[in-house]
Order: structure tokens, then sequence, then C-alpha cells
């Protein structure tokens, strides 16, 4: 389905039960809501599971205008859009931190929030940018607008960890994965009501480890 909000429409996949209790998941840089086919399944027995295409990717608008600002502004508009006041949050890197950004805006709106190979936001230096060949599934532009933002965030949002209030899990893809260990733990040090586990799969934890991710999320959720 299509849903208008901030100003444009999101595309986002349904499925499982219309008056469970609503999942919602975002997706890493250059992926879409197809990255979670293979999950989705396990998860939505008893919930409402609604993946996200970000702006600029997939089958979502592609506005030319892009910040991580305005994804997090997305994701809270699309809350109100389908009338819902609070939810389970799930992101995965870029999509984990559009994540953190919402839950630090709007507390009350996530009870609870998984985080998959994310770090504290803090200044790095990310890898060089190149254009993949071919036609993309995503806006380049959109990758050339939110990286300087990625790799020199905004100091107010390490900041604003504090500010969350929802059970959180951090889900740490081990030795393999691209982000810094210190950093994931200095995450979950400032979010008051996190704790981290970590499986060893390297930076894309839901697709290498697919049964071990789920097992995780349940035990983390609860009963639908």
């Amino acid at each position: 389905m299509r849903v208008p909000t901030n100003g444009i429409e999101l595309s986002v996949q349904e499925a499982g039960s219309a008056g469970g209790r609503p999942l919602v998941l975002l997706h890493a840089l250059g992926e879409s809501a197809a990255d979670w086919d293979g999950v989705v399944p396990a998860l939505m027995p008893g919930r409402r599971a609604l993946a996200v295409d970000l702006r600029g990717h997939g089958a979502s608008d592609r506005p030319g205008n892009y910040s991580l600002e305005l994804m997090r502004d997305d994701v809270l508009g699309l809350l109100d859009a389908l009338r819902l006041a609070s939810v389970d949050l799930v992101g995965h890197s870029l999509g984990g931190l559009v994540a953190l950004l919402v839950a630090e805006a709007a507390p009350s709106r996530v009870d609870r929030l998984v985080l998959e190979d994310v770090p504290a936001p803090l200044p790095r230096v990310g890898p060089a940018l190149e254009r993949p060949p071919g036609d993309l599934d995503f806006d380049w532009d959109m990758v050339l607008a939110v990286r300087p933002q990625i790799d020199t965030p905004d100091p107010a949002w390490l900041e604003g960890l504090s500010r969350i209030t929802a059970d959180t899990l951090v889900v740490y893809g081990g030795t393999a994965s691209p982000m810094p260990r210190d950093r994931v733990e200095e995450l979950v040090r400032r979010v008051p009501r996190a704790r981290m586990v970590t499986v060893e799969a390297g930076h894309l934890v839901h697709a290498t480890r697919p049964e071990e991710f789920v097992g995780h999320l349940l035990d983390f959720l609860g009963a639908a």
C-alpha cells in the first residue's frame, strides 16, 4: 500500500493480523522493505507487520529532498496516517539510525525498539562513495545527501539518546561487523533501557542468521 505522509507517499508492505500489535521495520541504506521478507513470516503471527520503503528507496517517492530528519518525520507521519498511537520499531543500519531519531523525538510512540548493527551516532571516516553501475532501486542523490549526516552526525542525536524510554534491544553482528564494538556498546550505555546481544553474522544479521535473529526478537518482543 501507499501511504501519504510528510508531503510524499511511502510504500509499505503489510502482513499479519490487521488487529495485531503493530511492528514497523526500517531497512538499511540502499535496501527496501523486501529486505525483511525472510524474517517477517516468523515475526507476524499475532502482529501487524509494516515494512517501510524509506523515502528515496524502493517504491516510495523520490522527491529529491533528503535527510535523516525527513525520514524520521516520514515515519512519524506514517504512524499518524495509520492511526497508530505507539508501535514496536525495528531498524537495521540506516533504518536503525532513523528509528533512534523517531524514539528520541517522540518517546511515547515507541514501546519496544530493536536496533540491528547500529553504533552510537559519532563522527567517523566512512568508505569512499562510488555509484553502483546500472539501474538502482534507490535514488543515488539520497545517498549523497544522507552519507555526510551518517559520517558527521548532529551532536544533538548523541545527547538525545538519554530521552529514549523504550525497552531497547541492540543486535550486534560481532567480529565480522564493520561497526566497531565500542561504538555499539556506547549506544547501549547511553540508551537508558538498552541491552545488547551478539550474533556472529556480520552486518546483515537478519539475512545471514535469520533464525537466530528472529529468536532474539521474539524473546524480546514477547507475546503479541
